[in-house]
């Protein structure tokens, strides 16, 4: 990869009245990793109809009641992420590796053995999971042989007067991209033409008229540019459940969650661009691109979950649940720094536009689909047992707000019409011999998309292995899923993307106790 030529983006920062959230940001809360214990990885996370583990209650809050004592568990997750990117026939490797401790958690078991009440034992438990972790870093590169990067900056600045790109005199370019960011009508759009204009991607056709809305580019138009792109991201989202549960007769389990949420999460991206082709026979021609982005996003959510499981025999149980959406309320901060070098042909030039601005953006909610799951449980006695959840969740329902804000009506008439509802299936298996349990499980997630290659479907298989020392317990689990994608180089101006698959393989270790 070739060298980025100059340090990361410093700042203050400014409040700006619009970003470009796309439907990804979207995705990136409504799509949930399966995280958990090692049992409940194992086993592929079709714990709907079989309880008895801290993470069950994320799948059906009743579960809480097939403990048959007070217990507590605690996970870590050591997380492995493959990437290989296919960029115009150029493929690319890049791999993550990251460790984390994922759940924490404990119930109480409250028993009442007078007989006199049909609703004979509460379970009360409190348990932590991360439901997504975002430690990843991708790295594509290839030539394009149609667009370039600097359509991005010159599609933002087509129909802007150019007034607002010149500085004037004694203003520095902090001070006009915090002006613009600040200025309603123009905000973020306007500070990315800026950014282009100042770095001499393009030039206005009639440059003594400030009120001139038409530019031509200074990058050749040959093709054949040779681009890459450098993500990185970390951070987490979480979940603090706070669950209770009761049972009628022994046959009938109810369960109710309660859940906080919160997310942290840092990307930075670096694109780059080269070209050999012609330089232009007057003025200046760009001949390097590089465009650095930091985007902080920071928030909490709630949602609620609710959950029956009926108990038909000893050996077959089945549940449903449904969960509610979560309705976040994120903030966030961008800094950015574009440079560029260029050429007349006899000097060669460097540019660099840093406001040093941290845009500090207007709070926003988004609103994730509710989930129904359908789940059944056989056991073979005490030899172990076979699970199956099926659940559905309706993409097309994600809405950002508020609803009226005709930036966000656009993005929510855009999920409606390109995603979907889908269903996600889990099956998972346990079989015991003496203190040893041996454990598999399989997953299947429906891509959010109506046409997938945007983002493709999942595909996750597991084991596990456990043993039991009596008063704890030591579980070991594998996990591996994989997914293909397309990744945008630039958010707008060009249309090109790297095709990514990405490979997850976790390792959970969990230990519990009964107390």
């Amino acid at each position: 990869m070739k060298k980025i030529f100059l340090s990361l983006l410093l700042g203050s920062s400014i409040v700006s009245i619009a970003q470009e959230t796309t439907i990804n940001d979207a995705l990136r809360y409504a799509v949930n990793n399966l995280n958990g214990t090692a049992r409940f990885s194992a086993m592929g996370g079709a714990f709907g109809a079989v309880g008895g583990d801290l993470s069950s209650l994320n799948v059906n809050p009743a579960g809480s009641l097939f403990f048959s004592n007070n217990f507590a568990s605690i996970s870590g997750t050591n997380s492995n992420i493959h990437n290989r990117s296919d960029y115009f026939g150029t493929r690319t490797k890049e791999n993550h590796s990251t460790l984390d401790l994922n759940q924490l958690g404990a119930v109480l078991i409250f028993n009442d053995s007078s007989g006199k009440s049909d609703w004979s034992k509460i379970a009360i438990a409190l348990n932590y999971d991360s439901t997504n972790n975002f430690d990843n870093s991708i790295f594509s590169g290839g030539v394009n042989p149609y667009n370039s990067i600097g359509n991005y900056f010159i599609d933002k600045a087509q129909g802007l007067p150019l007034e607002y790109m010149e500085l004037q005199s004694g203003e520095s370019v902090s001070q006009l991209y915090s002006y613009l960011g600040e200025t309603a009508g123009l905000g973020f759009p306007a500070q990315q033409a800026m950014l282009g204009y100042q770095a001499y991607l393009f030039e206005a056709f009639d440059g003594s008229d400030p009120n001139n809305v038409d530019y031509y580019t200074n990058v050749p138009t040959g093709g054949n540019y040779y681009q890459e792109n450098y993500v990185t991201t970390s951070g987490f989202n979480g979940k603090l459940t706070a669950n209770v549960a009761s049972s009628y007769q022994n046959k009938l389990f109810l369960g109710l969650n309660l859940n906080a949420h919160f997310t942290d999460y840092l990307k930075t991206t670096s694109v780059y661009e080269g070209n050999n082709n012609p330089l232009y026979s007057s003025g200046l021609t760009v001949t390097d691109i590089q465009f650095d982005n930091e985007l902080y996003t920071y928030g909490t959510g709630f949602s609620m979950n609710v959950g029956a499981i009926y108990k038909f025999t000893d050996n077959f149980r089945a549940g449903v649940a449904y969960e509610s959406p979560t309705w976040y309320t994120l903030n966030d901060g961008l800094s950015q720094r574009l440079i560029t070098r260029t050429t007349d042909g006899t000097n060669n030039y460097q540019d660099v536009i840093n406001p040093n601005i941290v845009n500090i953006y207007e709070s926003y909610k988004i609103q994730t689909p509710s989930k129904w799951t359908l789940s059944g449980a056989y056991l073979f006695g005490k030899k172990g047992l076979i699970s199956v959840d099926y659940a559905t969740k309706d993409y097309s329902n994600i809405k950002f707000k508020p609803t009226n804000d005709s930036f966000f009506r656009d993005l929510n008439s855009q999920m409606s019409s390109q995603f979907k509802n889908t269903y996600e299936l889990r099956i998972g298996g346990e079989y015991k011999i003496k203190q040893w349990s041996l454990r598999g499980g399989y997953r299947f997630e429906e891509s959010p998309y109506k046409v997938d290659f945007a983002m493709g479907d999942l595909t996750g298989y597991s084991t596990g292995i456990g043993y039991n020392f009596g008063e704890n317990r030591l579980d070991l689990a594998y996990a591996n899923d994989h997914r293909n994608y397309n990744l945008a180089l630039v958010s707008s101006g060009m249309n090109d993307t790297a095709r990514v698959r990405t490979t997850n393989n976790n390792i959970t270790v969990t230990y519990s106790v009964n107390f």
